[in-house]
């Protein structure tokens, strides 16, 4: 397929996923949801799958951003612009304090490390008065990303709708240029083969820490707007549920690429949403899922189905004879 052609097909696949909830009824919710649990993980996504490296931190961005949103909106009457800027930075900011310590540190290390940050930012949102403590911050406003005569205000779930869609198409973009770029290509040979890459003349500490920080806006940016469409942010935002759903969603379907978070959230989010068999046993479809695409599914769902359709593809056009030939 030719890249306009591919091009082509993109755009009409957004606009009929847009126009999706308003011919289903009654599910913007959901679908906005999807959408922001979706940008959360390609955060993660790029993390994993182009560093190879397993961050068990990135609720803590998630959070992060949802504070910035709150707090802000909240305390100081800062609109959603300022409030998104906030959110970007705070994200960014934590991820380089968190990078530089980690910097030395590589897989099973470096995850613990992580989930260690998890636990301890958990235990200062429960516990300092300045975030609300236990009980969080209510009370924040309707979006408003209004500029001059263009009205943008989202005060229910139909008109969060496009700006969570929005929201995706940016960082569908994004990612899919990070993974072009040169940052993206050394963040590749880094994983692959670290010695060839030092020898290349690339760092491989400071392309980790790079990728890292580049990672955290955009799992912010999903807090941020996920705080505006539940009009609270509280401790219960670094829950296990959030980074397991993040790590379901990157594995599930297959890494590296560009559409597996966004339909492995949806399966999760969908499950959960329209199919839902209370919070226990959803709980444990998610945990089960996780295991799975872990345990059974080595390179998730799409691998898995490629080695199952190719032998058949190949069957079907004809596989070249191997025998040899036998001379008389």
């Amino acid at each position: 397929m030719t890249a306009p052609l591919r091009a082509a097909a993109f755009a009409v696949a957004a606009v009929l996923v847009f126009l999706l909830p308003g011919w289903i009824g009654g599910v913007h919710g959901a679908f906005a949801v999807i959408a922001i649990m979706a940008v959360a993980a390609y955060g993660l996504d790029i993390v994993v799958s182009d560093l190879g490296e397993v961050s068990l931190a990135h609720t803590v961005f998630f959070a992060a951003g949802a504070y910035a949103a709150g707090l802000l909106s909240t305390r100081l009457g800062a609109g959603a612009w300022v409030t998104l800027g906030a959110a970007l930075a705070s994200g960014a900011l934590i991820a380089l304090l968190l990078g530089l310590v980690t910097l030395k540190l590589r897989e099973f290390v470096f995850s613990l490390v992580t989930y260690a940050a998890t636990v301890v930012a958990a235990a200062i949102a429960h516990n300092w008065s300045v975030l609300g403590g236990s009980d969080g911050v209510s009370g924040i406003p309707t979006l408003d990303l209004s500029v001059g005569p263009l009205h943008l205000a989202a005060t229910n779930d139909v008109e969060l709708w496009p700006v969570a869609f929005a929201l995706l198409l940016v960082t569908l973009y994004a990612i899919r240029q990070f993974r072009r770029s040169r940052l993206g290509a050394m963040a590749m040979m880094v994983h692959l083969n670290p010695r060839l890459a030092t020898m290349s003349g690339i760092e491989p500490r400071r392309v980790r820490l790079a990728v890292f920080v580049l990672s955290a806006p955009f799992s912010a940016a999903a807090g941020w707007l996920y705080a505006y469409q539940r009009a609270y942010v509280g401790p219960d935002l670094f829950e296990t549920y959030f980074l397991v759903l993040m790590l379901t969603a990157v594995v599930l379907v297959g890494r590296r690429r560009l559409l597996a978070p966004l339909i492995g959230t949806a399966l999760v989010v969908g499950q959960e949403r329209f199919l839902s068999f209370g919070g226990d046993v959803n709980a444990i479809i998610l945990g089960g899922a996780l295991v799975i695409a872990l345990a059974v599914l080595p390179g998730g769902i799409d691998a898995t189905l490629r080695r199952l359709v190719e032998p058949r593809r190949a069957t079907l056009m004809g596989a070249p004879n191997t025998k040899p030939v036998v001379q008389p």
